[in-house]
C-alpha cells in the first residue's frame, strides 16, 4: 500500500533561492576520490571535474553533491587532512566556475562540512545522522542549510557485517523520529530524510524500504533515494557496479512511486528520462 501525501509540496533554501519540489529533482554524484565503489578515480584533474560537472548540469541535474571521501562498504577512513585537501583544491575553481549552481557537501565531519559551507556549498549530506560528530549540529545552527539525514546501522568499516533487524520499518521510524527532534530543537527544520540504502542492510532489507518508502511520509519531509548501481540492484542480477544502470533505472521509477523527491544518481541523463516518464505517467 502507498501511503502518498501528494496535496505536500515542499521546499529547501538554497543560497538566496527557494527551491520547490513540486516535482521530483536530481543530486549528481560528483566523487573525487579514489576508491568510490564505482567512479573512484575517474577524475584526476580540475578539467575532468569541471567537465563533469558541466555535463550533469546540462543534463539536468538540479544539485551536485560532492564527496572527497568513499563510505562504501569497509572503506578506509582517512585523515581529516586528506579528505579536506580534494575540497581545498577543486572547490574554490567550481564554485567560480558554476556560481548560481548548487552544490551539496558528502561528510560527515564538521571541519569538512564547515569549510564546505564557508566556500559556496549550501547542503549537507551527512550518513552519519551527526553520530560521529556532534559538532555537526553547530555548523548546522550556523548556516542554516538544508540536511540530508540518513540512516547507517554501524559505520562504513562494519555496517555490513551481518545487520539485523527485528522490524526494520519500525526501527528507522524511531531512529528518524528522535534525529528529527533533536535537529528542530536545535533550530534546524530544513530536513530531507534518505533512508541509507546499503548501509548496514541485507538485500531483503533494502527491497523492504524501497517497497514501503512512502511509509516515512509521516514526517512530512521530503524524501531522497539513493542506489544508484549499488550491490543490492547487481547482486541478485550477478553482476556488477559497471552493468546495474538499466536495473538502477527501475528502481528508480519505484522510488518515484512512492513519493521519493530527490534522486542521488551517477547517470543523470538516464534518471532525468525516468523522472520526464513518471510525470507522464502520474498524468495518465
Amino acid at each position: 500500500m502507498l501511503f502518498r501525501q501528494d496535496s505536500k509540496i515542499f521546499s529547501l533554501k538554497l543560497k538566496r533561492d527557494l527551491l520547490v519540489l513540486d516535482k521530483p529533482i536530481l543530486m549528481g554524484i560528483l566523487n573525487i576520490t579514489e576508491n568510490s565503489f564505482y567512479d573512484g578515480g575517474i577524475l584526476k584533474s580540475e578539467y575532468d571535474i569541471l567537465t563533469r560537472i558541466e555535463t550533469m548540469l546540462t543534463e539536468g541535474a538540479t544539485i551536485i553533491d560532492i564527496g572527497t571521501m568513499s563510505s562504501r562498504p569497509f572503506s578506509e577512513v582517512l585523515s581529516i587532512k586528506e579528505e579536506l585537501k580534494p575540497l581545498e583544491t577543486y572547490l574554490p575553481k567550481i564554485i567560480s566556475r558554476f556560481p548560481e549552481s548548487y552544490f551539496s557537501i558528502d561528510t560527515y565531519r564538521s571541519d569538512v562540512a564547515s569549510y564546505a559551507l564557508d566556500n559556496g556549498v549550501c547542503m549537507l549530506n551527512d550518513i552519519s545522522a551527526f553520530r560521529l560528530d556532534e559538532g555537526l549540529i553547530s555548523v548546522l545552527k550556523k548556516h542554516q542549510v538544508p540536511y540530508i539525514l540518513m540512516h547507517m546501522k554501524g559505520v562504513p568499516q562494519n555496517m555490513q557485517h551481518n545487520p539485523e533487524y527485528d522490524n526494520i520499518l519500525l526501527e528507522l521510524y524511531q531512529f528518524f523520529d528522535k534525529k528529527i527532534t533533536e535537529l528542530k530543537t536545535n533550530g534546524i527544520s530544513d530536513i530531507i530524510l534518505d533512508v541509507g540504502f546499503g548501509f548496514g542492510k541485507r538485500i531483503e532489507d533494502n527491497y523492504k524500504l524501497l517497497k514501503n518508502l512512502s511509509y516515512f511520509h509521516t514526517f512530512q519531509l521530503p524524501i531522497l533515494t539513493g542506489i544508484s548501481r549499488k550491490s543490492m540492484i547487481y547482486s541478485p542480477l550477478e553482476s556488477s557496479a559497471k552493468y546495474a544502470l538499466n536495473g538502477t533505472s527501475a528502481l528508480h521509477f519505484e522510488a518515484l512511486r512512492q513519493g521519493s523527491k530527490i534522486l542521488r544518481v551517477h547517470d543523470v541523463k538516464e534518471a532525468k528520462e525516468i523522472i520526464t516518464l513518471f510525470n507522464v505517467y502520474e498524468k495518465g
